[in-house]
């Protein structure tokens, strides 16, 4: 699914979604941060009721890797726009200014100058605040879950 997404990323013609088609863009961008936000809800859900598929930990972590890649879409659509980004050229450094913002390191090197641009850069922060947050939670509730377990059980003879 990474592997997909990350060749998608790169392939897809992102520049067709900024300043020319707005009304294909942003709804495609929401209705990708919506998808990821649901399948997410989907897995945290199941970790706090303690229903958790085998694989829920590592779906959450792709997920989160897929909404980067969402974000790093829409900041290169973005940067096709005059006057959005300071120093966002390429797709390499969409993917890396998403990072660096989810990181909240913040190196200066590349900003966001317009109004469009601070609007995704907030709502990124946004998103990943709330999902990581509760992703974070809901592993680490499992984590403590089944290290409980583990110390219940007699040791084997």
């Amino acid at each position: 699914m990474l592997a997909a997404g990350v060749t998608a990323y790169f392939l897809l013609p992102l520049e067709g979604l900024g300043a020319d088609r707005p009304w294909l863009g942003w709804p495609l961008f929401v209705l990708c941060l919506a998808l990821v936000a649901a399948l997410l809800l989907r897995h945290v859900r199941d970790i706090v009721l303690e229903k958790p598929q085998a694989r829920s930990g590592i779906m959450i972590s792709l997920l989160m890797c897929l909404a980067v890649l969402v974000f790093s879409s829409g900041y290169y659509a973005l940067a096709q726009q005059p006057g959005q980004f300071t120093g966002l050229r390429t797709r390499v450094d969409a993917l890396y200014f998403t990072v660096v913002t989810l990181a909240t390191v913040g190196y200066g090197d590349i900003a966001p100058r317009g109004q469009e641009a601070r609007l995704v850069a907030v709502a990124q922060i946004l998103y990943t605040f709330v999902f990581l947050t509760a992703a974070a939670t809901a592993l680490s509730r499992r984590m403590h879950a089944v290290v409980a377990e583990r110390e219940r059980r007699p040791p084997p003879p």
